[in-house]
């Protein structure tokens, strides 16, 4: 399905409606219908296409979210053009490799960015394009597509070396759009307050997808800030909200969200949302209590989308990513990629229709990372109860092994994250010369804590080998826009050792 024709359901059929809330440059808060969206697209398509772009032509951008980004991400669907979202926060290192690996006809950026590009990289400003935009017809520009066309390659973070570039189709994209429109019962009389970055499939594959396939108003701010938190959400009234743990863990301090503001801004949502890190089961328990609403855990990934989702009705169960969503298959694998059991830990392992097809220009790393029968590795670990629902485990990369036995980190840092003077953990493995490998924690904790305690509590709860030898204290823990721990990122052991 063209992306186009699914969002048309919005874009045409509720054109007279009011659609989205945005801050302008002038700083006022302005409204647009999803026809007046539907026309600023028709005219951007057209200031492309004067721009030599062609179906299949690749366009970096590099924005934070503002609606011109919806603009040309609505634009390229329209053309063909395959559209390459960057992450604002990379710099030239980064910058540079996406730029060489998509060789885009050219870099869409801010006049206002300090970002160095590569070398030789055609650079549009998005005040300029946005003007001569402008000026463009607003007639329907469509180059016809099969489903199967790529929409989007999307970069992974790059964790374990150079970012790959997962091509995701229309067919991923509009499949992915449906099944989370439908699960979570998104409508038209939803509103829904946009923090995520665009440049995410989180923020993009799942927020604007739902937003034009269910025509509910959305309200796009740049970003999420805690200083504004508070108005912007008693402000706009959101029903609907999606956010990462680092964002929900903020929404619990009285100082962000008074104790008053949360029951008001419970009390008119309808649903809250957490994806892209795994979730602590005390936030969950802590913001149920707090704003009267169980946070909605789900699980995905760049190259597949969403994945497994706890139910909308049913149970919403703390620590866990829930069941498999429609149309998705999932395995758990162990070693050779044999099944594994109920209650063992495994690779998750999938198959489904918003799952991608290939890394660009990568066909060594496409090959490696499906298996002979076509089931996409993710590199996730998980187990899955016998009554379906999936705890993750972490990665596979991050799997710790000392002495022989297979050491978790999530249930490590899950534990230590249960003390409230605990605000951020993160575990890993390093290299000792009798049991192969010991684990360390990384801690974000108040000054008064002392380690001792926490020593005792995983002696008292975990066997001794999951013990942390030794933890680290750190101001703050490397992560990714989206919130996800790197690890690689970390200080180097030994420093600032503290042992008990």
């Amino acid at each position: 399905m063209h992306l186009t024709a699914l969002f048309d359901l919005s874009l045409v059929g509720r054109a007279n409606r009011d659609a989205l809330n945005y801050v302008g440059a002038d700083g006022t808060l302005r409204m647009l219908t999803f026809g007046q969206i539907d026309a600023r697209a028709n005219q951007m398509a057209h200031e492309l296409t004067a721009r030599g772009l062609a179906r299949g032509d690749r366009l970096c951008v590099h924005l934070a979210n503002r609606i011109e980004f919806i603009d040309l991400f609505l634009a390229c669907a329209r053309l063909g053009v395959v559209f390459v979202p960057m992450n604002v926060l990379y710099r030239e290192r980064e910058l540079r490799h996406i730029v060489s690996d998509s060789d885009p006809k050219a870099v869409v950026t801010s006049s206002v960015s300090d970002a160095t590009y590569p070398g030789g990289a055609t650079l549009w400003p998005i005040e300029t394009l946005s003007q001569c935009a402008s000026t463009r017809p607003t007639t329907r520009t469509l180059v016809p597509l099969e489903g199967d066309a790529p929409a989007m390659i999307v970069y992974t973070s790059g964790t374990t070396g150079a970012a790959k570039g997962a091509v995701l189709s229309h067919n991923n994209l509009a499949a992915n759009g449906i099944t989370i429109t439908s699960c979570w019962k998104i409508t038209d009389a939803d509103r829904y307050l946009a923090v995520l970055p665009l440049f995410h499939v989180h923020g993009l594959g799942n927020g604007v997808h739902a937003w034009l396939l269910s025509g509910c108003r959305m309200r796009l701010a740049e970003r999420f800030d805690q200083r504004t938190a508070a108005s912007l959400l008693t402000e706009f009234k959101p029903t609907l909200f999606f956010g990462v743990p680092t964002i929900y863990h903020r929404l619990l301090d009285p100082q962000v969200v008074s104790d008053a503001d949360a029951k008001d801004i419970g009390a008119r949502a309808r649903l809250f949302v957490s994806g892209s890190a795994p979730l602590p089961a005390h936030v969950l328990e802590a913001f149920r209590r707090r704003f009267g609403h169980t946070i909605l855990e789900r699980y995905g990934m760049s190259e597949s989308l969403m994945i497994i989702s706890n139910p909308y009705e049913g149970e919403r169960r703390p620590g866990t990513v829930g069941l498999p969503l429609p149309g998705v298959s999932v395995r758990l694998a162990g070693e050779g990629d044999a099944p594994a059991a109920d209650g063992d830990v495994g690779e998750v392992q999938v198959r489904g229709p918003s799952l991608f097809g290939s890394y660009w220009r990568r066909p060594d790393a496409t090959v490696a990372a499906f298996t002979q029968d076509n089931w996409f590795r993710t590199g996730d670990l998980a187990a899955r109860a016998a009554d379906g629902y999936y705890t993750l485990r972490g990665r596979r990369g991050d799997m710790i092994i000392s002495g022989g036995f297979n050491i978790y980190p999530r249930e490590i840092e899950e534990l230590l994250l249960e003390d409230a003077r605990v605000r951020e953990a993160a575990v890993v493995g390093v290299a000792d010369a009798a049991r192969g490998e010991v684990p360390i924690a990384y801690i974000v904790a108040d000054e008064s804590l002392d380690v001792g305690e926490l020593t005792a509590r995983c002696r008292a709860q975990l066997a001794s080998f999951k013990t942390p030898r030794a933890f680290v204290r750190v101001d703050a823990l490397p992560r990714t826009a989206l919130g996800k721990v790197q690890k690689h990122l970390l200080p180097k052991w030994p420093s600032n050792i503290e042992t008990s």
